[in-house]
This record gives structure tokens, sequence and C-alpha cells, in this order.
């Protein structure tokens, strides 16, 4: 137990582990956690639009995809061009003394090597939960994101993906909440 307990305090530090590519953004910012909670329900939702995928897996990839990361920090484009992180020694040593720790390393083992369908999804969604974000920050007015959107576009796979994309940069982000302009926006009641 010990060592599970370990293990998901471990985990907690992803709520305090910054992704740090927006510091060259300029805006925007974001934790670990908050990226792998909204790439989850990314690859949740390309599941339900794929045929003939293991939903299971595919979000098992998208939970793990990023937990070396409390150990080796989040490691942006320009960091990679002069530091080398040794994620697999990261990965075996935060799994090696858990029982599900082999599960782990399979799963993270299979996103990165990304030969099966299910890692492409997580691919992904991945790539698409720094799409949805880039796109929040372009409409709060960060003249780079879209920029930014183009080069992670190319890191796609699926054309589901692909599709999903181009109703992402035709959609506004607040249109969610901010659709229904009617009366409510003056008075606050739903009358």
């Amino acid at each position: 137990m010990k060592d599970i307990v370990n293990f998901l305090f471990e985990v907690g530090m992803l709520k305090k582990t910054p992704r740090t590519g927006f510091q060259f953004l300029g805006s925007g910012d974001e934790s670990v956690a908050e990226h792998i909670l909204k790439t989850i329900f990314i690859g949740y939702a390309l599941c339900k639009l794929e045929s003939d995928v293991d939903e299971l897996k595919v979000l098992k990839m998208c939970l793990v995809h990023d937990l070396p990361e409390a150990r080796t920090g989040d490691m942006n484009y320009v960091n990679k061009k002069y530091v080398t992180v040794d994620e697999e020694k990261a990965v075996r040593e935060l799994t090696e003394n858990l029982f599900f720790g082999d599960d782990i390393k399979s799963v993270i083992d299979e996103f990165n090597e990304k030969k099966s369908k299910e890692a492409l999804i997580a691919q992904d969604a991945d790539q698409l939960s720094l799409i949805f974000q880039l796109k929040e920050c372009g409409d709060l007015g960060n003249k780079y994101s879209k920029e930014w959107i183009a080069f992670a576009v190319k890191r796609l796979f699926t054309d589901t993906a692909k599709k999903m994309v181009d109703t992402i940069v035709k959609t506004d982000s607040s249109d969610w909440w901010f659709k229904d302009k009617s009366d409510w926006w003056v008075n606050g009641n739903n009358k």
C-alpha cells in the first residue's frame, strides 16, 4: 500500500508542474494535470468518432502519457533542442515498485511508439488539447496562436482529428456559453 500511496502523491505533482511552452507563446498557462484532463476527454470523444478502437486503451494512454513529467518536468520544443531527458529512466523508476507498474510502462511505451491505432488517437488527443488551448489564447488576442496551431496540426495522424481541427479553428472558444444572447445576460434569469 505504501508504494501506491507514494505513487499517488507523485501523481499530485502534475497539478504543480507547469506546461512550459506558454512562456514562449506569451499567454496562457496550464499545469500538466490540466492538460491530461483535457486530453482524456478529447481521447474519449475521438473514440466515439472512430470505429474498431480499444477505448479503454486510448483512455489509459491519455491518462498516463505525461506521467513521467512529475519527475522530468515538461520539456517544450525549445528546451528539447538543448536538454535531453531520460524519460525511460523516469518511467522505470516510477513504476518499478508498483504491482501494476508494468501496465503503466507498457501503455506509455505504446503511446511513444505510435504504431497502434489507439496510440495514434491518443497522440492526436494530446495535440488537440494543445490546439484547443492555443485557440482560446488566439480568441483572447494572441497573434502567434494561429502559427502554433499550424505546426500542431502537422503532428496529427487521424482524419478524425484533422476534421476536428477544422471545426476548432472556425469556432469561437466562448461560443458554448455565450451563444444564447438573450435577456438572460441582462437580468440573469431564464425567463
